[in-house]
């Protein structure tokens, strides 16, 4: 049987222009080890920014 390792890590999204924590997700760390980026919709600036991956 194979060990079982966390590829599945937690990750908090910040948004870029006003610098507020708004999203946990998961990723897989094997297929993407840099930080990840994405076009979310910020319920602080009532717009949608990209908001970029912050450490824990």
């Amino acid at each position: 049987m194979a060990k079982s390792k966390d590829v599945q890590v937690t990750i908090i999204l910040e948004c870029t222009s006003c610098v507020q924590n708004g999203y946990i997700t998961k990723k897989n760390q094997h297929n993407t080890p840099i930080r990840s980026k994405l076009k979310k919709f910020c319920p602080y600036c009532y717009k949608h920014t990209i908001h970029r991956e912050i450490k824990k």
